[in-house]
C-alpha cells in the first residue's frame, strides 16, 4: 500500500462514508429508542453500566471517566445530573480526601435493569440481524484489529 499517496481508494471512501453514517444514525436511533422505553439517556445508561459492572457497584471518579473514555468534567457533570434524578450518589473517599466514589442507588440499579433487555433487543435489531454468523466473524475481526491499532495510536511507542 502506498503511505505516500494521502488519497483513500474508491472502496475505502465507500467504506469509511458507511462507517461515518453508522456513527451518525446507530446512536441516535439507541438514545431514540433507549430513551422512549425507560427514560434514560445513552450516557446514563453508560454511567450505570459502569456501575453496576463495578463488583461493590461504586466506582472513583476517574475509574468511571477511564470505562467510559470521557473527560473527568463530562463524568462529573453527567454524575451530578443523575445525582440530582436520584441514579447514583456521589461520597468522598475516606482513602483520599480530595478523591470520590460515584455509587449507583436502587433508583439506578432499578433503572438500568428495566432499560437494558430493550436496548439489547434494539442493539440486536439494528446491528446484529443485520449479519449473517460469517458476516459477524468478519464484522468482529475488523473491529478487533481496528481497536488494536487505535490502542497502539493512544500509546505510541516509536513515532
Amino acid at each position: 500500500m502506498d503511505t505516500e499517496d494521502p488519497w483513500l481508494s474508491d472502496s475505502q471512501q465507500r467504506t469509511w462514508r458507511r462507517w461515518l453514517t453508522v456513527e451518525r444514525l446507530l446512536p441516535a436511533a439507541l438514545a431514540r429508542d433507549l430513551q422512549a422505553g425507560s427514560g434514560l439517556s445513552l450516557p446514563d445508561f453508560e454511567v450505570l453500566v459502569g456501575l453496576t459492572e463495578s463488583p461493590d457497584g461504586r466506582l472513583r471518579v476517574g475509574d468511571l471517566a477511564q470505562a467510559t473514555g470521557w473527560e473527568r468534567s463530562r463524568v462529573s457533570h453527567q454524575v451530578t445530573r443523575m445525582e440530582n434524578r436520584g441514579l447514583v450518589r456521589r461520597r468522598g473517599c475516606a482513602e483520599d480526601r480530595r478523591g470520590a466514589f460515584v455509587h449507583v442507588t436502587d433508583a439506578g440499579r432499578a433503572a438500568i435493569e428495566a432499560a437494558a433487555p430493550a436496548h439489547a433487543r434494539a442493539v440486536r435489531r439494528l446491528v446484529f440481524d443485520a449479519l449473517d454468523a460469517e458476516r459477524l466473524e468478519a464484522f468482529d475481526a475488523a473491529l478487533a484489529d481496528i481497536s488494536e491499532a487505535l490502542s497502539r495510536e493512544k500509546d505510541p511507542v516509536d513515532r
